[in-house]
């Protein structure tokens, strides 16, 4: 073998040996087959609107629903990955890559919260050393105050109107008490204030997901988990997608 040729094999041997070595500013490499289908490409029907998903784990898991709820009405697309918080969506992965010059869509519905409220360390981590997560007893601190919040969802409302979508925000959904105690019980209610004054403000349509889901919270959400039941899903799809055909074009549903 000559030279070049064993350089080369050794260079693939290297990243065959340590395939989770990737600089810090590079994403990890999905392999098409894997990926899941809430973060599928979808193929537009060009006679139907364009909706685009924005939003966290609690997004994710309606999205397939609002899908099917949409069939024939919409192309319903969303971002492909956790949407996080407005930090991630200000960030250098988040609208810079999600929402590409000359893109069009006619609705954006989205939503940033539960990964604001979160608690964090001081060097951004969630979790330290010792496996525990953040917490007012340990020295962490809400990932984005409330007045940060604010300033972070004008500027992120202020990007997507630019994209001539009319906009809709989902109310964060209740914190119950959690196993993970980055969450504090109730912490989203002053988060939704903040959020339904921006939003009154800006003109952006307001999705109370928060009233529909707190008078059932128990039967919906997951016990002392942020997340919720497949049915708990279904259900908030239900009002998405309705939000969301109000504000299509010539809106008038299916």
């Amino acid at each position: 073998m000559d030279i070049p040729s064993r350089l080369k094999f050794l260079s693939l041997a290297l990243l065959l040996l340590a395939p989770g070595v990737v600089r810090a500013d590079t994403p990890p490499p999905q392999a098409t087959a894997t990926v899941p289908k809430e973060f599928a490409p979808v193929v537009d029907d060009p006679k139907l609107p364009r909706v685009l998903l924005i939003g966290d784990s609690v997004s994710v898991a309606y999205t397939l629903d609002v899908r099917k709820k949409l069939a024939g009405v919409a192309n319903v697309h969303r971002v492909p990955t956790n949407g996080g918080s407005t930090r991630t969506a200000l960030g250098s992965y988040g609208l810079v890559r999600w929402i590409r010059p000359g893109d069009k869509w006619d609705v954006i519905h989205f939503n940033h919260g539960l990964h604001d409220l979160s608690y964090r360390f001081d060097d951004d981590r969630d979790k330290n050393d010792q496996g525990e997560y953040a917490s007012a007893a340990n020295g962490g601190h809400p990932n984005v105050p409330p007045d940060k919040y604010e300033q972070n969802l004008r500027v992120i409302i202020g990007q997507l109107k630019q994209t001539g979508a009319r906009l809709i925000f989902a109310s964060t959904t209740p914190v119950p008490e959690s196993d993970a105690a980055k969450y504090v019980k109730d912490s989203e209610i002053p988060y939704n204030a903040t959020a339904k004054k921006v939003m009154e403000e800006e003109g952006v349509a307001w999705n109370d997901i928060w009233a529909l889901v707190k008078p059932q919270q128990d039967k919906l959400q997951g016990k002392r988990d942020v997340h919720f039941l497949p049915t708990g899903s279904a259900v908030i799809a239900e009002q998405v997608a309705s939000a969301i055909t109000r504000e299509l074009p010539n809106a008038g549903g299916k």
